[in-house]
């Protein structure tokens, strides 16, 4: 009998990408021994609408090509960009799921606790294994019960994406944060500028 494929699932806004989330890819397909990972750029990211300005999904979609394309079986994959509405994890899933695939959806330690709080979320613990990877503060937090889950071993890169943004519009570097391309891409694109502050209004990269 053919073993299942082992799938990975890696969701995220990617706003914009940053090394973390490459080492996290990397070291999550030799843990898990995946036979693919699958990095999803969210379309309509629900828990963000209204909370601040998102980058098109174009851009991020782009930006995310670039990022995980030196890491061995990752897909990036625009999945929700061309789903319609909100972008919901179980929907995904559904999609992606086989009767010869296991799944196994990424998820940090912050949001691991909160996993009965998503859409559908039984639907999801039927569909995917969690495997959760540590963020700072919540080392130990996992999924409520009924969630089947494993915890990876990860270095300690404590990177956020917000931090970026927050470094590029007040002018601090973020060397060393971001592969240099995607550096590339946010500088030279003025990408997180604020309008009207004497810096460049943001404009799509060149292609």
């Amino acid at each position: 009998m053919q073993k299942p494929q082992r799938i990975g699932v890696f969701g995220g806004t990617f706003d914009p990408p940053h090394i973390a989330h490459v080492v996290l890819a990397a070291n999550a397909i030799a843990q898990l021994q995946l036979d693919s990972l699958v990095v999803t750029v969210a379309g309509v990211p629900w828990q963000k609408v209204g909370s601040r300005r998102i980058t098109s999904g174009e851009l991020r979609l782009k930006m995310a090509e670039v990022a995980f394309g030196g890491v061995a079986g990752v897909e990036v994959s625009d999945i929700e960009l061309r789903r319609k509405g909100n972008s919901y994890t179980v929907d995904t899933l559904a999609e992606l799921s086989g009767p010869d695939i296991d799944l196994f959806l990424l998820v940090g330690s912050d949001t691991a606790a909160g996993l009965d709080t998503w859409d559908r979320y039984e639907e999801l613990a039927q569909l995917a294994t969690i495997a959760v990877f540590p963020r700072r503060g919540h080392e130990q937090a996992q999924p409520p019960s009924g969630f089947e889950w494993e915890r990876l071993d990860l270095p300690g890169l404590e990177v956020s994406s917000t931090d970026i943004r927050r470094r590029v519009e007040a002018g601090e570097p973020i060397d060393g944060l971001v592969p240099t391309a995607i550096h590339e891409m946010v500088i030279g694109s003025g990408l997180y500028i604020k309008p009207g502050n004497g810096d460049p209004q943001q404009r799509e990269p060149e292609r």
